[in-house]
């Protein structure tokens, strides 16, 4: 996930989330089956969202 940190998409004071077409694009250039990729990114990105967010409002 490190390799997505160049993926974000970002409002101001925020994170929303990652390109989804990116990260699914690196998952199958890893070798990365895209339906496991589709069904974990989404909880991944969840978590990493609001950790992010959470250290902004620090």
């Amino acid at each position: 996930m490190g390799r997505l940190g160049g993926q974000l998409r970002v409002i101001p004071g925020a994170v929303i989330g990652w390109d989804m077409g990116a990260a699914l694009a690196l998952a199958t250039a890893l070798g990365i089956a895209p339906l496991v990729a589709a069904e974990l990114l989404p909880e991944i990105e969840a978590v990493m969202v609001r950790k992010l967010n959470e250290a902004i409002g620090d």
